[in-house]
């Protein structure tokens, strides 16, 4: 079954399951002659990991292992894979569960389309199966090493997720991401517009409930005179006055800033007692055990930015690859 890859010319494909021995994923297309080692990936997965303060205390060093594609210390232009070991599952905080349908998580459908599906932690409906993405995103980052891509979180605040983690409750969060120093031509109408791929892929992180742009879904409060962006040039350059637009324009950067926000739901796994169904439809309650983050966004943070670091990077070489 398809859909664990992203990408055109940089193309990743993600594999693994939380409880499973490791985690990982294959990169291919990426340029030959880059230098890469293992401390670059690293930096970026030591910020996604868990056991942080407001974060699961879920343990893991989550050291990446090069297992190819690249030799004395550069990219060779063949597929580089990478995986990380799974050292601290506790498989058994989730054996009380596997027969009832936890409220918000993706058991029901994934025994309604597989018929079949692994209980413990989620398997790849996992947040932990984003390390491949964080991983793939450090590499990516360096095809594109003048394009600055930030990513910070808006809402809530720290003492907002503290309650909650103390009520054994969680609470959704706002993030938001600004990419700087892009050339205007990446993009192509009208199936492959750059809104639309980051839109697929902000949306494809487990969590995420929203997606905006530029102004976003404030735009209809505007009128066309206050919400059009007017053409300027600054610095010998050409550029507008304002960003309503979110520095895309018919699909295609325009040079400006790329400003865009993901919003992310609260975290399914809560302690509090719920009522749901079991596989047969039995009436239930059940209490979630285990180690989960009381707002999901906070590590979602360096997801984000690698999910947009992917895209761009690949939609650079796409571009490249037109004007040859």
């Amino acid at each position: 079954m398809s859909g664990n890859s992203l990408g055109n010319l940089f193309r990743i494909t993600t594999w693994g399951e939380s409880h499973g021995p490791a985690i990982g994923v294959v990169i291919d297309g990426c340029p030959t002659g880059i230098k890469l080692n293992e401390k670059d990936i690293q930096k970026e997965l030591d910020r996604r990991k868990p056991g942080k303060k407001l974060t699961t205390k879920r343990s893991e060093d989550d050291k990446v292992e090069i297992l190819s594609g690249v030799f004395e210390g550069k990219t060779t232009g063949t597929p580089i894979s990478l995986m990380v070991r799974n050292k601290d599952q506790k498989s058994k905080d989730y054996s009380k569960i596997k027969n009832k349908y936890r409220p918000s998580h993706a058991d029901f459908t994934y025994d309604a389309k597989y018929g079949i599906r692994d209980y413990r932690g989620g398997g790849r409906a996992s947040a932990r199966e984003t390390i491949g993405r964080v991983a793939a995103g450090a590499i990516a980052q360096k095809i594109i090493p003048k394009i600055k891509i930030t990513a910070k979180l808006l809402s809530p605040d720290k003492k907002t997720i503290e309650a909650v983690r103390k009520a054994g409750d969680s609470v959704g969060g706002l993030i938001e991401c600004t990419i700087k120093n892009i050339p205007a031509g990446l993009g192509s109408p009208v199936f492959e517009k750059l809104d639309a791929k980051l839109a697929g892929a902000m949306l494809s992180i487990p969590g995420t409930k929203g997606f905006e742009i530029g102004s976003g879904f404030k735009c209809v409060e505007m009128r066309g005179s206050e919400h059009n962006d007017e053409f300027i040039t600054k610095n010998g350059k050409i550029t507008t006055k304002t960003n309503h637009a979110g520095g895309i324009l018919g699909g295609i950067s325009s040079s400006t800033n790329i400003v865009f926000r993901v919003a992310f739901k609260p975290t399914a796994s809560i302690s509090k007692k719920q009522q749901t169904i079991d596989k047969k439809g039995t009436k239930k309650f059940i209490e979630i055990e285990g180690r989960h983050d009381p707002c999901i966004a906070l590590r979602a943070i360096p997801i984000v930015k690698a999910m947009a670091t992917l895209v761009i990077a690949d939609e650079y070489l796409v571009q490249k690859s037109v004007k040859i």
